[in-house]
């Protein structure tokens, strides 16, 4: 301990950077359970997966070609091999990197990349089989997939995986070929042999857009919008395409991205669609994942940091939810819940609303949407937040203190539920005895406390951050307040550091 907090000053008592980082949307895991942040990661972009997601880049259609590096490393198939801890984006080679990196940094994910001059399958033995795959990852391919490629993918995704497709604009033909990528994609689309008809609702515009700054739609409930990894407010597009839409063939495609000017089903930059029990997303330009570094002789740009986007949050939200995070519908190639017509089908009934329900559940827009005691919220560097810069931290004065953070929610009915959150405890008390303590409570609207869903002490401290959950699927239905509340003695001090927060119901 090297000091206690005051009011207007917190003192770290030797914290370590907060480790590792948390899946929202891991339905299902006992109310109370805990897992410690894993050795080896620094406090990451995004919170980590309970069961490691995998996620497979494709190289195998000329992603490399002419000025382009759609790659996460040049260490294929795995990326570990070129830095097995990468910290920055430049530990790994490829204008994906800083995908790739921050992905490995939250520790939820496994990551693969299938090289050149392999097939993608489905059903295979190949360790990079698509089968093995939560979600496939293919930007801006060059090369039409041939017949069974074509089948491979349809397959993957109607029977639970998740495809993110990054197009370009109308004539970007990189290898000279004859097929670009919104030809090579428009074929998958119209020629695939399991659904010739649409099966995603959208197809991609023949067109060369220059410039633009496309914006969210509102839609709180989003989990790509509203995800783990942070909110998303706009895009870039640098010479790239939109798509139109058509709900008609699949009532499940949806715009979370227009170009200016746009809306419903024409000018969609980022949209979203279902096939069979898996998900799709795709973009209309590779820029604003290309992170300006990569391999020598290539021109990149850094759309991944361009400020008037936020890229980075919507590449990596999309693959979260691509891989099944956040609305407990897709996991693992297979399907523990059904999509139709916008419903997700869970393990309590019909879910109606499923995604992330907390807001500003990070805490990186301050106080915004919480109930806190004065002070609680903060981007204080005396004590790390988990991800981000802001935090709540109760407590940590050494005198008798009493604080809380709290956000009313509705839980939708017929879903399942679960509370997650990173809890770090630092405290200057020995011992076993619990002389300052957290609870973690639902409330109903009248104040009343209906459980304690967490309770932890100064006898849980840790140097990193821990991973708990509770399982609030009871409260389907019904809109509750979530509150911690941090009790502090009046001598040594306990600080309750808590980040990155959700509420998954799906």
């Amino acid at each position: 301990m090297l000091g206690t907090r005051t009011p207007h000053s917190r003192v770290l008592i030797g914290a370590a950077a907060a480790l590792g980082a948390i899946a929202l949307g891991a339905a299902g895991l006992a109310a109370g359970s805990a897992q410690a942040a894993p050795a080896g990661h620094a406090a990451g972009v995004a919170p980590a997966a309970a069961t490691a997601h995998r996620v497979l880049f494709d190289n195998t259609k000329a992603e490399t070609a002419g000025n382009a590096d759609w790659i996460i490393s040049t260490s294929q198939p795995d990326p570990l091999g070129q830095d097995s801890t990468p910290s920055s984006e430049t530990d790994w080679t490829g204008a994906l990197s800083s995908w790739g990196v921050a992905l490995q940094k939250s520790g939820g994910y496994v990551l693969n990349t299938l090289p050149s001059g392999r097939t993608i399958t489905y059903g295979g033995t190949s360790a990079q089989d698509l089968s093995k795959f939560d979600t496939f990852v293919i930007d801006e391919p060059n090369v039409k997939l041939s017949a069974a490629e074509k089948t491979a993918v349809m397959t993957f995704v109607q029977n639970g995986g998740g495809l993110f497709i990054i197009s370009d604009h109308n004539n970007s033909d990189r290898n000279n070929d004859g097929c670009d990528s919104p030809c090579v994609v428009n074929d998958l689309l119209t020629s695939n042999g399991v659904d010739n008809t649409d099966p995603f609702g959208f197809s991609v515009d023949l067109l060369d857009v220059s410039t633009d700054n496309p914006r969210a739609i509102s839609d709180s409930s989003n989990p790509v919008l509203h995800g783990p990894f942070g909110a998303v407010t706009g895009s870039i597009l640098r010479d790239g395409t939109t798509f139109t839409l058509k709900p008609g063939d699949n009532p499940n495609v949806k715009g979370l991205l227009y170009r200016t000017g746009y809306s419903g089903n024409t000018g969609a930059f980022f949209v979203t669609s279902s096939f069979g029990s898996g998900r799709v997303a795709i973009w209309g330009d590779s820029s604003p994942a290309d992170d300006g570094t990569g391999q020598s002789g290539n021109t990149l740009y850094d759309g991944w940091n361009d400020p008037a986007g936020t890229d980075a949050a919507l590449a990596l939200n999309a693959t979260a939810w691509l891989a099944g995070s956040g609305t407990g519908g897709t996991t693992g190639g297979t399907s523990t819940g059904t999509t139709t017509g916008g419903t997700t089908t869970g393990g309590t009934g019909t879910c109606a609303s499923p995604g992330q329900k907390l807001l500003n559940p990070g805490f990186e827009s301050g106080t915004s949407s919480w109930t806190a005691s004065s002070g609680v919220i903060n981007n204080s560097t005396q004590e790390a937040a988990h991800s981000g810069s802001y935090k709540a931290w109760l407590d940590g004065y050494g005198t008798a203190t009493t604080d809380t953070v709290s956000q009313s929610v509705a839980v939708p009915a017929g879903c399942s539920a679960t509370l997650s959150y990173w809890l770090h405890v630092d405290t200057a008390e020995t011992g076993s005895t619990a002389y300052d303590t957290l609870k973690v409570q639902v409330l109903n609207s009248s104040g009343t406390v209906l459980a304690t869903v967490g309770s932890y002490s100064n006898a849980n401290a840790v140097s990193g951050y821990q991973q708990h959950t509770a399982d609030l699927s009871g409260y389907a239905g019904q809109t509750v307040t979530l509150r911690f509340t941090g009790v502090e003695g009046s001598k040594l001090q306990t600080s309750f550091v808590v980040d990155d927060t959700a509420l998954t119901v799906g």
